[in-house]
């Protein structure tokens, strides 16, 4: 395509959606061009919770009716890419993944940028306000400067999808790797873990997988315990020896992959295997001491110790019920030693839900403001 004609067709998108910035990657949003002026209905909100594993990005429409009525908000379409964290994948990918999963979902329902009335983003690695400024900076450079744009890590979206888009209580998130959120009803938020891999998620699907690895290593050298672990990791990996295991976990030590493990950790203790079952325990251990340094400190468990807050429970290892290891219920039975008012809340949708839904309340709290 010639200089000429990719100056007419960024004159073209200028016109259709007045005042829009094309950002680099201008031909994600190529499918836009072959749609008309959009309409001036109601608009739509997007929805997104980005991971080390996946990403997801929900549109639904955005309908001003009482908050008891948001569950019945349909799902206009719903996008699926992969890992968003820039700590694992670097800025630029995670950046890519975002910007194409949001216009692939848009494209979908056949809405384009003018329609979108707010996008709340809630990504895994956004730890610090530097983290949402750069991300809503860049934000800004794809979406019409009246869309209202909204940036959080993604134990938010996950707390939303148990509250119905409310901040209050507590989230645990156990998959690839995890963190517990919390918030008071007056805003107030902690957080603990969730500082990845290497500063030690060991409740998380990773650090499960990771000491696993490490144990059969150890039993291999003769520095630990011979464990079932060794023959099973093995065959699953379909590696023949121990040494071979270095080769196969620095090949490629992306954290999913590690923690795709955790199934084999479980099957061994259910077998009995005395290694993989401490494994588990000291997990359960590391999770629901998460819980307990953001509940005590933001004081959700009142002054008693015993009143109510909901714990939203989301993420793999959590959800992963065995027939005698249950690691999700093992969590819980624990916390509840501490909080005998714990409500736990197994959501019944996506996190990605919830990330629309806190867009749809914060849009509606700034209309009723204005």
């Amino acid at each position: 395509m010639t200089p000429e004609k990719d100056k007419e067709k960024e004159e073209d998108q200028l016109v259709l959606d007045a005042g829009m910035k094309r950002y680099r990657n201008g031909e994600i949003w190529e499918f836009e061009d072959d749609m008309g002026v959009s309409d001036g209905g109601t608009g739509v909100l997007l929805g997104l919770d980005g991971g080390t594993t996946s990403t997801v990005c929900i549109c639904m429409p955005m309908i001003p009716f009482s908050h008891s009525q948001l569950q019945s908000l349909p799902i206009l379409a719903r996008a699926v890419a992969g890992c968003s964290n820039h700590n694992s994948v670097g800025e630029i990918a995670a950046r890519e993944t975002i910007e194409q999963v949001m216009a692939d979902a848009l494209s979908k329902c056949g809405f384009k940028r003018s329609s979108v009335q707010a996008v709340c983003l809630a990504i895994s690695g956004v730890n610090h306000p530097t983290d949402q400024q750069r991300i809503l900076n860049w934000l800004r450079e794809i979406f019409p400067s009246q869309v209202r744009l909204y940036v959080w890590n993604d134990a938010v979206a996950a707390l939303a999808s148990g509250t119905m888009g409310k901040l209050h209580g507590c989230v645990l998130i156990a998959g690839t790797g995890s963190i517990a959120y919390g918030f008071t009803e007056d805003g107030k938020e902690a957080r603990a873990a969730g500082a990845g891999p290497v500063l030690g998620d060991w409740g998380s699907g990773y650090g499960i997988a990771a000491q696993a690895l490490t144990a059969v290593v150890r039993a291999h050298d003769g520095r630990g315990p011979s464990t079932m672990l060794t023959s099973n990791i093995l065959q699953t990996l379909g590696l023949s020896s121990a040494e071979e295991l270095i080769g196969w976990t620095y090949a490629d030590p992306s954290w999913a992959r590690i923690a795709a493990l955790v199934p084999v950790v479980v099957t061994c203790a259910e077998a009995g295997d005395e290694v993989a079952n401490k494994i588990l325990l000291e997990s359960v251990q590391e999770l629901a001491s998460s819980v307990k340094a953001v509940v005590e400190r933001l004081g959700l468990c009142g002054q008693d110790g015993n009143s109510a807050f909901p714990l939203v429970m989301v993420g793999g290892v959590l959800e992963a019920n065995r027939r005698r290891w249950d690691i999700g219920k093992e969590v819980m039975n624990c916390i509840s030693k501490y909080f005998p008012g714990t409500i736990p809340i197994r959501p019944k949708v996506e996190p990605a839900v919830g990330a629309a839904w806190l867009a749809w309340n914060f849009l509606m709290k700034e209309c009723h403001k204005g």
